[in-house]
């Protein structure tokens, strides 16, 4: 379902969606009184509105189902990081590791894209997810945010709410951002009310923020996400936080005597028994159920880092003392999937340059691979341990999808990105500006943005170009055309923000182009709600250069840039077409030189082929993006590791030609035909420190 808001044709289905969008033009005011639910000792969380019989309560320190002790077997499996065919076969192998429940994040900046743009689509399908989940009996904890981290661009907060004015104030009561998330949640959370197990569905509980604790203490703020969930879900769902435990984190994030369960996590390897012990003080005597919301399988990876993985023993050995203790637990991750798009997120260290984006795969060295693999020590080992704390045997894991190494596919160079402007940016003509702007401002999320103006009158060799700061890395040119552009270097806010103009470079009234990548907002600490691009001045040497045109490319729609200029070069190579309209574009045809460019090849998969998972290796390659059919696959950057391969899903193949479009922003490693080899498994060796 994807609703441009305000629309009210007949495609909006009936009552249910006119309901949502009365929601989403109206907003609640927000409290910090605990006007939802009063807890007592010993009594469940919920006083059951509905007459069905179906429970699931706390009470006597247990989470009770149906009247039933129960504990919970989780594992964290984000709908999103997984193409929807594939949901029910990795769902199936996290049932053969024992789990009864998934818990899953709810991405704001997928479903709200834009303020007026509602999006249950693909990847976003949650009602479809939350329906297959209940078909395979699992139960569901729902985080829905509105801040969830997760390695997520932004910490799944969409961008657009930085371009609010005044500025937002994100995770806090602050009055514009707790109306934005009251617009949001009127949106989402009736959507969810169907799912809620005391109305036949699989929902158990609700997570409201996340962490919260290690962030930041309005508990206004909380409160009022208390009210908003209770008002439209009722008193039949737990809703719940968690925080890491510790003290602070705890009096800062949860909401005591509210009726809010206080969930924690702690450091795979520390002591279970502490913890629990300490989340205990922070809820009603009689309804701590012990609840591990995040045990670590493994651990996230950074471009430029070994690819991360902790031993499969030690992992196992911790997981069995927080069980032997009777304990309920959610293993983060069960399966970690991909961040395909642009949506994967970025950490930083104690100052915003030292920039750590997150590497395409989310694998997490879980016991589920990414492409679903669970032959490895560390499924088998979790396994084992499993099953001695359920009722009968486990059921065995599904086949591994079939994969194929289809072999070399040679790429033909299409062109230049910066001949493909007008095609790729919106608007075509860009936008006018006395400085530079940051995305945000031009209403772009993610991607890429080339800032174009001219060389003062002042440029002479040695002269010193410089920006104040750039998010988050930059590559600069001078040159009008493709004939006399030379690149100068690249800006990167963890290594430099100047560049010295060289002697052939140095021709005032020259075209300075600078494009800049957006590698992934912020998802995690102080830095979060950082803008993308360039933010303030460009200088040359101490003066700031005026008159600036702005390229907004974000690359949704790769089939309307690549048609056009396939047809055209087919016409071009037949001689029915000189192209002497565009004559750089010819001469970027024919030279095929080194980028920022697009190349173009075919997987042919042959009519009798069903098509099969597997992995395009970057071999030779640089840094860029990368297209299967359309779809953006992510990003790749095989000079700088560990990641050397993408992993492609069968779903995106067919039968025939296969279209693969790259953007590779820097020169080949390699002097020989561009190519690509489509591989069986993937490969994080890649980088000087994998090496």
């Amino acid at each position: 379902m994807l609703v441009k808001m305000g629309n009210h044709d007949h495609h909006l289905k009936g009552l249910l969606l006119l309901l949502l969008l009365f929601f989403f033009f109206s907003s609640f005011p927000s409290s910090s009184s605990c006007t939802s639910v009063t807890m007592q000792d010993g009594l469940p969380f919920q006083q059951l509105l509905s007459t069905n019989s179906r429970s699931f309560e706390i009470s006597g320190d247990m989470f009770v189902k149906d009247g039933l002790p129960f504990r919970i077997l989780g594992g964290e499996l984000h709908y999103f990081r997984i193409l929807p065919q594939l949901w029910k076969d990795r769902l199936l192998r996290a049932k053969a590791l024992g789990l009864n429940t998934i818990q899953t994040y709810v991405p704001w900046n997928l479903h709200q894209p834009d303020p007026e743009m509602l999006n249950f689509n693909g990847l976003a399908d949650l009602p479809a997810f939350l329906e297959l989940a209940h078909e395979l009996d699992f139960l569901v904890m729902l985080r829905i945010g509105p801040y969830i981290c997760g390695e997520w661009d932004f910490g799944g907060f969409p961008a657009w709410l930085l371009a609010l004015q005044p500025p937002v104030q994100l995770r806090s009561s602050n009055h514009l951002f707790l109306n934005m998330v009251d617009r949001w949640w009127d949106l989402l959370l009736p959507i969810l009310a169907p799912s809620l197990y005391t109305a036949g569905g699989c929902i158990i509980m609700i997570q409201i923020e996340n962490e919260y604790g290690s962030f930041g203490s309005d508990h206004v703020y909380l409160h009022h996400l208390l009210d908003t969930v209770r008002e439209h879900l009722g008193n039949n769902v737990i809703i719940y936080t968690t925080d890491g435990a510790a003290v602070e984190n705890l009096e800062n994030g949860s909401l005591q005597g509210c009726g809010v369960y206080t969930a924690i996590d702690f450091p795979t390897g520390s002591d279970p028994s502490s913890a629990f012990a300490l989340q205990k003080h922070y809820n009603p005597a009689g309804m701590s159920p012990p609840l591990s919301v995040e045990f670590y399988t493994g651990w996230l990876t950074h471009w430029g880092e070994r690819i991360a993985q902790t031993d499969a023993a030690s992992t196992a050995s911790d997981l069995d003392r927080v069980l032997s203790l009777n304990a309920s637990v959610v293993l983060y991750m069960v399966h970690g999937g991909t961040s395909f798009g642009f949506q994967s997120g970025a950490n930083t260290g104690a100052f915003s340059f030292d920039f750590q984006p997150d590497i395409t795969s989310y694998d997490y060295d879980a016991p589920i691979g990414e492409a679903g693999d669970v032959s490895n020590a560390k499924f088998q080992a979790i396994r084992e341990v499993m099953s001695r704390y359920v009722v009968g045997t486990l059921p065995d894991p599904p086949p591994l999808p079939e994969r194929r190494a289809y072999g070399l596919v040679t790429m033909d160079m299409l062109a230049s990105l910066f001949d493909l402007l007008e095609s790729l940016s919106q608007p075509p003509q860009g936008v006018s500006t006395d400085w530079p702007v940051p995305m945000e401002q031009l209403k772009q999320a993610s991607g890429f943005i080339l800032y174009r103006s001219q060389l003062p009158a002042s440029v002479q060799p040695g002269s010193k170009l410089s920006v104040v700061q750039v998010y988050d890395r930059a590559q600069v040119f001078v040159g009008n055309n493709s004939a006399n552009r030379m690149y100068l270097g690249t800006l990167e806010r963890w290594s430099a923000n100047s560049l010295t103009v060289a002697t052939a470079a140095a021709l005032p009234g020259s075209q300075l182009d600078i494009l800049v990548e957006n590698m992934g907002r912020v998802n995690y600490g102080p830095f979060m709600g950082e803008n993308k691009g360039i933010t303030e001045a460009v200088f040359l040497d101490d003066t700031p250069i005026l008159g600036w045109t702005a390229y907004p490319i974000e690359l949704n729609d790769i089939s309307k840039i690549t048609s056009n200029i396939v047809t055209r070069r087919r016409m071009y190579e037949s001689g029915v077409e000189a192209m002497t309209s565009d004559p750089d574009l010819a001469e970027d045809l024919q030279v095929g030189g080194g980028g920022p460019a697009f190349y173009r090849g075919v997987l042919k998969i042959e009519n009798s082929q069903k098509s099969a998972d597997t992995f395009i290796s970057f071999q030779g390659w640089t840094k860029g993006v990368a297209f299967v059919n359309g779809f953006n696959l992510g990003r790749f950057w095989p000079s700088i590791g560990p990641q050397c391969t993408l992993y492609v899903p069968a779903p995106l193949l067919h039968s025939g030609d296969n279209e693969l479009i790259l953007l590779e922003l820097e020169s080949l490693t390699t002097a020989t035909t561009p190519t690509v080899q489509f591989v069986n498994k993937g490969d994080f060796t890649c980088g000087i420190k994998s090496s």
